[in-house]
């Protein structure tokens, strides 16, 4: 609801420009997905090597 306010906001101030945001947020989010799946893989990455380090302790009684 804010992002449409804040677009029509835009489009009263500079119509060309808020066209352009229009047109131009797809394309951008399609570009974005490549980034979106390497930062799932990396944050998995991440938490499997922090279990593994982790998984001496919490063997032997360790807090969580």
């Amino acid at each position: 609801m804010v992002k449409l306010l804040l677009w029509l906001i835009l489009l009263v101030v500079c119509w060309p420009l808020a066209l352009l945001a229009l047109v131009a947020w797809p394309f951008l989010w399609l570009l974005s997905i490549p980034f979106k799946v390497v930062g799932a893989l990396l944050d998995g990455l991440v938490g499997f090597v922090r279990a593994l380090f982790l998984l001496p302790a919490r063997l032997l009684g360790g807090r969580a």
